[in-house]
């Protein structure tokens, strides 16, 4: 599946448990809640994963966590904020460029419409 699929599939599904949760909770079950309806759709997703990271001569055995990598391809970050700060999008950015992935989806489940707290962000695709 490529990275555009994956997207789709989460999309759809971040929609429906918007539809049905409505915004106002924390982003701990919006992560639990989509990590559900991808295992429920055979998706490989993996949460709140440990990346390594080397810089100079030190190595981190934990840099940074995913809230959700899926299918290995696409970085998922959740938010439940009232506004997307451009450190959200640069925190996503500096996640995809580090793990060298393509994809990233900023997601902001704390919007009356969904559609506004979405954010596509790309590294080399």
């Amino acid at each position: 599946m490529s990275e555009n699929e994956i997207a789709t599939i989460i999309l759809d599904k971040a929609f429906e448990i918007h539809n049905y949760l409505g915004p106002g909770l924390l982003e701990s079950v919006y992560e639990k809640a989509l990590e559900y309806e991808l295992v429920q759709s055979k998706i490989f997703v993996q949460t709140q994963l440990p990346v390594p990271m080397n810089y100079k001569e030190i190595k981190f055995d934990v840099a940074y966590r995913l809230d959700l990598l899926v299918e290995n391809k696409v970085i998922v970050e959740i938010k439940a904020v009232e506004t997307l700060a451009p450190l959200h999008f640069a925190q996503t950015l500096t996640y995809l460029k580090l793990s060298e992935k393509k994809l990233g989806l900023l997601i902001n489940f704390n919007t009356k419409h969904l559609k506004d707290g979405i954010k596509r962000i790309a590294n080399n695709l």
